[in-house]
């Protein structure tokens, strides 16, 4: 599967398009490479703005990866290898302040606000769990706090996440939710 990006942007890497080639390996896992088509240098060109996918768009982009699964074992794995690329948070801010409480497993997530909108990094012991949070993390990091509280994470019954995972694991991604939810209203006022 290969998608095509336009880059909004020349920066120094020239303009064109970035597009994305999407490859299945053997255990059923997508892997994204990314590479440029066309531009060339930036000598002349007036530099143009990267756009922020909205929410409903990454929802869409993830309802997409996750179809190619037919097989929930897959889709585990898959959400195992996203958390292998979650931010992760600073050692120094793994206190019980950053602790989500409501998870069977040991989750950290720190907020910070730049330019209005929020950013995030995160940890867990239990790998299944840093894949969920890396989840989230990709919806709504560089999402202003409305945006994050407009919106419903309707993905995760598209691709039936919720009802595939066991009941702690479940309350555990309701407290992932509703912690980013608190850091919103928080960074809102």
């Amino acid at each position: 599967m290969v998608q095509k990006r336009e880059r909004n942007g020349t920066g120094f890497g020239g303009g064109g398009v970035l597009v994305q080639k999407r490859v299945q390996n053997g255990t059923g896992v997508v892997r994204g490479r990314f590479r440029r088509e066309g531009g060339g240098g930036f000598a002349g060109r007036k530099k143009k703005i990267l756009r922020i996918m909205t929410i409903k768009e990454i929802e869409n982009e993830i309802v997409e990866e996750f179809a190619v699964f037919t097989d929930w074992m897959d889709k585990y794995e898959y959400i195992i290898e996203l958390g292998k690329g979650v931010p992760v948070i600073d050692e120094g801010q793994k206190t019980e302040d950053n602790l989500i409480k409501g998870c069977q497993s040991r989750v950290w997530l720190s907020c910070r606000v730049e330019d209005g909108k929020l950013y995030f990094a995160a940890d867990s012991d239990a790998i299944i769990t840093k894949g969920i949070i890396s989840l989230l993390i990709r919806v709504y990091n560089g999402q202003t706090p409305a945006d994050i509280l407009a919106n419903d994470l309707e993905f995760i019954g598209k691709i039936g996440l919720q009802e595939n995972l066991s009941p702690t694991r479940a309350n555990g991604l309701v407290s992932m939710i509703k912690q980013i939810r608190l850091y919103a209203m928080a960074f809102s006022a």
